[in-house]
């Protein structure tokens, strides 16, 4: 077995183990930071893997992975989106933006459905020990919408 001596070796565990660390911290403590899989409401099926991070406070979650039949195109572009996002590719686009933390929940954001071009108001909460995240969109009143559940994917 080869030791690992050099310095670039030690900093590159090093940072392995605090990446490591940071996701496992943010697990723990019900953050909605990481790797999700969306579900289709009607089929039940995987629809997409959307990337959620935090910066100064605000969340975002860019779509990574679509997981689309053989014969559908693997990289759509957002036919129904307005303005600049209109024909722009559905993978790399954030769809999720302007979420705070607000007690248990994060409020205040919004979040684009690809498939209508539609933009809502959007809020969310970590359900099940950090393995669910119940995604709320809606016009004008929460009561006004929908739920989709997404599952942590890592």
């Amino acid at each position: 077995m080869p030791r690992i001596t050099s310095p670039s070796h030690l900093l590159a565990l090093s940072l392995l183990a605090t990446s490591l660390l940071a996701s496992a911290a943010a697990w723990a403590d019900g953050s909605p930071v990481g790797l999700w899989k969306s579900i289709d409401d009607a089929t039940g099926k995987p629809k997409a893997l959307i990337r959620i991070s935090e910066n100064n406070g605000e969340l975002s979650g860019k779509i990574e992975k679509l997981f689309r039949a053989p014969e559908e195109d693997q990289n759509p572009v957002c036919q129904k989106c307005e303005g600049e996002l209109k024909d722009k590719p559905i993978i790399g686009m954030t769809i999720l933006s302007g979420l705070k933390k607000d007690g248990d929940e994060y409020n205040g954001g919004q979040i684009i459905d690809p498939a209508n071009g539609k933009v809502y108001k959007s809020k969310l909460s970590v359900v099940d020990d950090g393995q669910k995240l119940n995604v709320r969109g809606y016009v004008g009143m929460p009561m006004l919408g929908r739920t989709q559940t997404w599952l942590r994917e890592q």
